[in-house]
């Protein structure tokens, strides 16, 4: 049996702030080893953009029921402001410290445990196969990643049947929350040009500054839409606004913005851009020239209630005694890709302190999402 603590210690331990992996992905080749899975290698992309990825399957029948996540972690900061270690893998107080506790080391510790107990009451003839699909660039540009690795297996005829993602999807309690879906994300980042003069002097100037309000304000006043069945609705968000104008009796000769919307399945990165620069055009004025500039990196999508989200909520209930909400909210993931290929949901650990400084998860939630993760197991391949 491999228990669930001491893995997501050992893979803690490991630095593996994104793209390095620090020997994170041996940790969990050995334990997969030991469990008689085949496991494969994969790395993508050369120099400081490589990535180190990790697909292992035991079986050869179908269904191929996986797990996927990411080894792969955000910076930790200044030590100094953290209680422990942050990659020390500290268990004080019933709760387990470090980066990647609770995103999403503990939950892949989690995947391994639950597997080893199922394999420990079960042959190895089980009706089916499982596998494990683990990127190490999840946190970072998601170029060399899970995209990749899903590239491969189809090149490959490898099919994935059912894939359940161990993001921390619970805002307050294990078992508050299953993601079904993803909102998509847009970043724009306009620039309007102008021409620089003297403030006491206007007429003979074009500030860029007030015009970039105004368009600013055309698409953040306005309401986008009111949500779907299974979305919240539209949000968008201005979160830098870029002048670079240190003197105060200067009327700059450009001014910059970045935004960034979180969209529901209303629209596409398409549709929502001509929604932007639509507003942007009327907003903008006579003579005033702008640039933008648009990057998708999701689009939203749904994975309508069925037999894989039904297997985890009721893995829940019986372990937690409440079932959890189907829910699309939140950041994006590599299930984004995932869902292309095979049905997929979301749930892991509590999300409350994934990337912050004292990153944590109760030792009790985790050796509970081990059992979750094992009651699934058992649905999917029953005895």
């Amino acid at each position: 049996m491999i228990e669930t603590i001491p893995l997501a210690q050992q893979l803690i331990r490991r630095p593996s702030v994104t793209p390095k992996d620090e020997g994170a992905l041996d940790v969990l080749l050995a334990a997969l080893e030991s469990l008689g899975f085949a496991c494969r290698r994969l790395p993508f992309g050369d120099g400081v953009g490589r990535v180190d990825n990790l697909y292992a399957r035991l079986g050869t029948a179908t269904p191929n029921f996986c797990f996927a996540g990411h080894t792969d972690v955000v910076p930790e900061g200044d030590p100094a402001d953290w209680t422990h270690d942050p990659f020390a893998g500290v268990v004080t107080g019933g709760v387990l410290h470090g980066r990647g506790a609770s995103d999403m080391k503990g939950a892949i510790a989690a995947f391994v445990s639950a597997v080893s107990d199922f394999l420990g009451d079960r042959s190895a003839d089980f009706g089916g196969s499982i596998s494990l699909l683990i990127t190490g660039d999840e946190e970072g540009d998601a170029i060399n990643g899970t995209r990749k690795v899903l590239e491969w297996l189809d090149g490959q005829g490898e099919r994935l049947d059912m894939c359940l993602v161990g993001e921390p999807t619970n805002p307050e309690a294990l078992g508050d929350m299953i993601k079904i879906g993803r909102r998509g994300s847009l970043t724009g980042q306009v620039t309007v040009r102008g021409i620089q003069g003297h403030t006491a002097y206007p007429h003979l100037a074009d500030n860029p500054v007030h015009r970039l309000v105004r368009m600013l304000g055309a698409i953040t006043d306005t309401k986008i839409d009111d949500g779907t069945e299974h979305f919240q609705a539209t949000t968008l968000q201005v979160s830098t606004v870029d002048v670079g104008n240190p003197a105060a009796n200067v009327i700059p000769a450009r001014a910059g913005a970045t935004f960034n919307a979180r969209f529901n399945d209303l629209w596409s990165g398409k549709s929502l851009e001509t929604w932007v620069r639509e507003r942007f055009d009327a907003a903008i004025g006579d003579g005033g020239v702008y640039h933008l500039s648009v990057r998708v990196s999701g689009e939203s999508f749904l994975c309508p209630p069925g037999p894989l989200s039904d297997a985890i909520a009721e893995a829940a209930a019986d372990e937690l005694g409440r079932r959890p909400e189907l829910s699309t909210t939140g950041g994006t993931s590599d299930a984004r890709f995932i869902h292309r290929y095979c049905p997929v949901a979301e749930f892991g650990a509590i999300g409350k302190t994934m990337h912050k400084v004292d990153e944590q998860v109760p030792v009790a939630d985790l050796e509970a999402l081990a059992r979750i993760y094992r009651r699934v197991l058992d649905r999917i391949f029953p005895a």
